[in-house]
C-alpha cells in the first residue's frame, strides 16, 4: 500500500516538474531573438546600377527598402551605421542580383537617415524575431518614418571608390582603410586549422589567421586589408567555398 502511495505521490511530482519547464518555454518564446546578422557594406541604390546592370530591381530613392540576398521579401530589419551607431527599420524588398561582394542594397533614404559615409557605408543587418508589443510599436514608428520620407526629395547619391580617396596627413587615422573577413570560430585549434588548410587549397588567399580568443574558440580571419580592392578580390575569390554567412570586421 505505501509502495502505491509513492507511486502516485512521484507520478505527481513528474507531472508538476513537466508543468514548470513548460511554462518557461512558453515565456522564452515570447522573447526577442537575433535570427540572422550580418556586417559588411552596403550599396547605395541608384538608377545606374540598372543601367550597368548590377542590379536588376528597381527602388524609389524615398523607399524604406532594402535587398538582401538571405532573407525574404517583407522581412523586418535593423539597418545599422556602425560607425556612430544610427539605426533604421526597413523591409526586406524583391529579390534582386547585386555584386557578391555586398551585404545589401539600401535606399538613398536609409542612408541619409544614418548619416552614412558614401565613401566607407559599413553597416550591419539585423534581423528580429519580435514579441507582439514591439511589432505593434516598431510598426508604428515605420509608418510615421515612411510618410516623413515620401514627403522629403532625395538627391541623387555618388559613391567614391575607397581606393581613390586621397588624404591628409591629419585625416589620415580618421580614414586609415583596415578590415578583415572574418570566417567562422572553432572549438578546436585543429579544426581552425583545417579550415585554414582548405582556403588555401581553394583560392589563392594567403593572408589567413587564426587567432586564440578563449581555451576553447579559435577564430579564423582573413586580412588585414589596406585597401578595398584587395578586399573584394579576396571576398570574391571566397564564392566557391559557398560559406553562408560571411562578414566584414573593421579593426
Amino acid at each position: 500500500m505505501k509502495c502505491k502511495y509513492l507511486l502516485i505521490f512521484f507520478t505527481f511530482l513528474l507531472f508538476s516538474c513537466e508543468t514548470n519547464i513548460s511554462n518557461k518555454k512558453i515565456k522564452y518564446s515570447n522573447k526577442s531573438e537575433v535570427i540572422f546578422v550580418n556586417k559588411g557594406f552596403a550599396l547605395i541604390y541608384d538608377d545606374d546600377l540598372i543601367e550597368k546592370n548590377l542590379i536588376n530591381k528597381k527602388m524609389k530613392s524615398e523607399d524604406l527598402i532594402i535587398f538582401q540576398h538571405k532573407l525574404k521579401k517583407n522581412t523586418k530589419v535593423l539597418v545599422t551605421n556602425i560607425k556612430n551607431q544610427k539605426s533604421v527599420i526597413a523591409i526586406v524588398g524583391l529579390k534582386s542580383k547585386y555584386p557578391h561582394f555586398y551585404n545589401s542594397v539600401i535606399s538613398p533614404r536609409i542612408s541619409n537617415m544614418l548619416d552614412l559615409d558614401l565613401n566607407d557605408p559599413y553597416v550591419e543587418i539585423k534581423k528580429i524575431n519580435y514579441s507582439n508589443s514591439f511589432i505593434a510599436s516598431t510598426t508604428k514608428t515605420f509608418e510615421e518614418e515612411k510618410n516623413v520620407a515620401t514627403k522629403v526629395p532625395v538627391e541623387k547619391i555618388k559613391i567614391k571608390d575607397l581606393s581613390l580617396i586621397k588624404v591628409t596627413d591629419n585625416e589620415t587615422k580618421k580614414l586609415t582603410f583596415n578590415y578583415s573577413i572574418f570566417i567562422a570560430d572553432f572549438y578546436f585549434k585543429e579544426s581552425a586549422k583545417g579550415m585554414v588548410s582548405r582556403i588555401r587549397e581553394n583560392t589563392n588567399i594567403q593572408n589567413i589567421n587564426v587567432k586564440k580568443i578563449t581555451d576553447n574558440q579559435y577564430r579564423v580571419n582573413i586580412g588585414p586589408f589596406k585597401n578595398l580592392n584587395s578586399l573584394k578580390s579576396s571576398f570574391n575569390e571566397l564564392k566557391i567555398l559557398n560559406f553562408e554567412n560571411l562578414e566584414i570586421i573593421k579593426n
